[in-house]
């Protein structure tokens, strides 16, 4: 009977080891939208349908493969248009309708790490990326500090996301939350102030710049 106890735990700690080691890729996570996503649900419900049908959603390989492709260090994008507010707010997914998508690929990547980076994104955003206009390649940065809420994303001059910690002074109905939840699954979310999201490309048929807003999300990926 006293052996039974153990025999459990070897099974636990083999599953356990399992689960670590079926993470093939991990990596740092940068996201920011046209409308606020920690706020009060007053301001939520004036935003809804009106702004918010723009994103930017930005990963940086840490260590790992995708379709057996190695990735480290390297990073792509996505950027979305929708013709509704995107977003789920933990209840009811916002009604978007039609989306289009553009994907940005770090330049340093091969052909064979470009295809796999372009796989990563769209499995990782299955409903978002049915509709991709058009796959760019682009220098690519991607830094995140998760103690002071500090993301720099930058793709020349495309794409650009700067982010800070969310401050005392950023509460305005004294009734803020994470109203929206991020685009994709990540891991340590944290709702950031964005001090610029940009997009300057063309395949989309929208270019916008947004300053000064509670539209950031920082966090990281494990897959």
């Amino acid at each position: 009977m006293r052996t039974l106890p153990v025999a459990l735990l070897v099974i636990l700690v083999a599953s356990l080891s399992q689960f670590v080691e079926a993470a093939q890729i991990t990596g740092e996570y940068l996201e920011a939208r046209t409308c606020n996503v920690y706020t009060g649900p007053c301001f939520a419900n004036a935003e809804m349908s009106l702004t918010g049908k723009e994103a930017l959603m930005a990963w940086k390989v840490d260590k790992g493969t995708w379709n057996d492709v190695k990735l480290d260090g390297l990073g792509a994008a996505l950027i979305l248009h929708a013709q509704g507010t995107l977003g789920y707010d933990g209840v009811f997914p916002m009604q978007a309708g039609k989306v289009k998508s553009v994907v940005l690929v770090d330049e340093k990547a091969s052909l064979e790490q470009h295809e796999a980076l372009v796989a990563f994104v769209k499995n990782s955003t299955k409903e978002l990326s049915g509709n991709v206009v058009n796959v760019e390649r682009v220098p690519f940065e991607l830094e995140n500090d998760h103690i002071d809420n500090i993301g720099v994303f930058k793709a020349g001059d495309m794409a650009e996301i700067r982010t800070r910690k969310l401050e005392k002074g950023d509460c305005v109905c004294t009734n803020e939350t994470v109203f929206y939840q991020p685009l994709t699954k990540i891991d340590n979310a944290s709702p950031a102030y964005s001090l610029k999201l940009s997009w300057q490309g063309e395949k989309l048929g929208t270019r916008f710049v947004n300053r000064g807003i509670r539209s950031a999300f920082l966090g990281t990926f494990r897959k």
